[in-house]
């Protein structure tokens, strides 16, 4: 009786009427409803029950250490294709495809600044974007500023078509239904930082240096675009890291920074709080100081090791091809849930890089012995000093980056492995030559 008591208790608790239950590791950012199927049940998790964008208090995270449930809603229109093969909620990575809720309508063009190589087909991707398609093209407005742009005028009536945007002044996040990126790698962790909510799909060409992240060619480029437009794509969703800086405030005139924090400032406490979505690698290092970086790494609240050396570079798994890999990380797949921890030359023999669970939060002060204060990026940029007392708190972000894909995840991944960073290239080695296979065989006889 006592048993059917309890059960009866605990089914009371879980009714649908009961108040959304607040995940203690989401740190308050995302909520979750009882309405919404428990993992761990043999239900999929449908894309149609997936929250609206910007409807927060009715996201699921999971209670574990793969970190949090992403979001697959992209932008205002797009989302990951419903898989009904989908087991809980991770799908198998080659599965993944983009689907359209609504027909896209507007598109972000990304180029990378002061090339002139990129202007030619910057023109014809966006005349075949507004002519072809009549869609609105968003771009920078320094983009249109370049002086070869101002001085072509067969270009000038196209020019007037576009919708321009200025970087920390303006917000488009609402506004871009999928980004398009011209350039290399750099287009795509830029076209990251414009967004510090849900990122639309991201389709990047190569017409930069490396071009890892960016496994699109310019030429043939209309069939592609289409492909994207009519929801024919293969998708991967690269994780971001959630970033949250706290300093003490040591002037009255603070800088504030570009990022999604309370307000913008958070004063209470004579605390500044400021928040980064970063798509590869959030770095800590000894800055223009002669000596030894020395900080504390926690995770999860308790302290796991010293870093003294010249820093530590905390990356995702599109991260570890990047900074992490040059410093001695392994390379991990972006479907992979995890967080690289990689030592810059440690000051230590055995300090190796290590990979933790997605779920787990990081936090990284000074240390009381330090010698010097530390700097800090994020995917290179918002560089800023870190002193005694202030903290940076690192944990899985719940709003990953779609990526979209020339073939599937798996593919592009190794291709890109291949031709990029020429992974194991190695001269073959020689077969013997059959008589000395018909000589060795009569010695073993």
């Amino acid at each position: 009786m006592e048993m059917e008591q309890e059960k009866m208790n605990v089914r009371k608790e879980l009714s649908p009427d009961s108040a959304s239950y607040h995940c203690s590791a989401c740190h308050g950012d995302e909520t979750w409803s009882y309405n919404h199927p428990i993992r761990g049940r043999a239900k999929s998790r449908s894309l149609s029950a997936s929250p609206a964008l910007g409807s927060t208090k009715e996201f699921r995270r999971t209670r574990s250490l793969h970190g949090p449930c992403p979001v697959t809603t992209f932008g205002p229109k797009a989302c990951v294709l419903q898989n009904p093969q989908t087991i809980m909620h991770i799908q198998d990575p080659a599965s993944q495809r983009l689907t359209w809720n609504k027909s896209p309508k507007s598109v972000l063009v990304i180029k990378k600044i002061r090339d002139a190589s990129l202007l030619q087909p910057f023109k014809e991707l966006c005349i075949y974007l507004m002519e072809e398609n009549n869609m609105i093209v968003y771009v920078e407005k320094k983009v249109l500023e370049d002086p070869a742009i101002v001085s072509d005028e067969s270009f000038g009536p196209v020019k007037k078509k576009f919708c321009t945007f200025r970087e920390d002044y303006d917000d488009i996040s609402n506004q871009i239904d999928f980004i398009i990126c011209l350039g290399g790698d750099g287009t795509l962790l830029y076209a990251s930082s414009l967004f510090q909510g849900s990122v639309p799909p991201v389709m990047a060409f190569h017409l930069g240096s490396l071009g890892f992240l960016t496994p699109f060619n310019f030429e043939n480029f209309q069939s592609q675009v289409n492909q994207v437009i009519e929801g024919n794509a293969a998708v991967i969703l690269r994780s971001r890291l959630k970033v949250r800086v706290v300093k003490e405030i040591r002037d009255k005139k603070i800088a504030i920074h570009n990022g999604l924090s309370e307000n913008g400032l958070d004063t209470e406490g004579g605390k500044q709080a400021m928040q980064y979505q970063v798509l590869n690698e959030v770095v800590i290092d000894r800055g223009p100081s002669s000596y030894l970086s020395n900080v504390d790494v926690y995770l999860d609240g308790h302290l796991i090791t010293t870093v003294q050396g010249d820093g530590v570079i905390v990356s995702t798994p599109t991260g570890s091809t990047a900074y992490a890999a040059a410093a001695g990380a392994s390379m991990v797949h972006p479907n992979v849930p995890a967080i690289m921890v990689t030592p810059i030359c440690p000051h230590s023999l055995s300090f190796r890089p290590i990979v933790v669970p997605a779920g787990v939060e990081l936090k990284i002060m000074l240390s009381p012995e330090a010698r010097n204060t530390a700097w800090v990026s994020f995917d290179g940029r918002k560089r800023q000093e870190i002193r005694h007392g202030d903290s940076i708190s690192i944990t899985t972000s719940c709003y990953p980056l779609p990526s979209i894909c020339v073939c599937d995840p798996v593919s592009d991944w190794f291709e890109s492995l291949a031709q990029c960073l020429h992974w194991n290239v190695r001269k073959k080695q020689a077969h013997f030559p059959e008589d000395e296979d018909e000589d060795q065989d009569e010695e073993d006889s």
